[in-house]
């Protein structure tokens, strides 16, 4: 099984029993922002974690070392501009923001970058009377350039 069909296996199973990415999360022990990246095939999950998500959404073990599998990070996103609003929203934020938030990261930490391998995200809601409010949380360790 590729991790196209693993996907659409564990997409579909999950709709079947009306879960949510925060509760199979905590029914596995991990964050639901990784949860939801690991079965959309954008992460490979450990023996352990694979078994755990696969008994959570009854599914079989060609499920279980597909989610195993190394992935080919950030395929999706090498196609084109996302035109999905909330995907572009991000591209929009990195294409306006970007360049200040580097120099900002660049001005705090030293010529680096953040890591996105050692990084969490956290998704929350901010109530607000204007509208509730999303607030995503990124947190990554900082690697400086090595000069050599």
């Amino acid at each position: 099984m590729d991790k196209q069909a693993m996907k659409q296996a564990i997409l579909s199973a999950k709709k079947s029993k009306s879960l949510r990415w925060d509760q199979i999360a905590q029914e596995i022990g991990m964050a639901p922002v990784w949860t939801a990246t690991c079965c959309l095939g954008e992460a490979s999950a450990t023996q352990e974690i694979a078994q755990k998500l696969t008994a959570v959404l009854d599914l079989g073990d060609d499920v279980a070392d597909a989610l195993m599998e190394c992935p080919t990070k950030g395929e999706w996103l090498a196609r084109s501009i996302p035109n999905d609003p909330m995907l572009y929203r991000f591209y929009e934020i990195l294409s306006v923001f970007g360049p200040g938030i580097k120099d900002c990261v660049q001005e705090e930490f030293g010529d680096g970058i953040m890591s996105a391998i050692d990084f969490t995200v956290d998704v929350e809601r901010e109530e607000n009377p204007k509208g509730d409010r999303v607030k995503i949380v990124m947190n990554g360790k900082f690697l400086p350039y090595m000069r050599w």
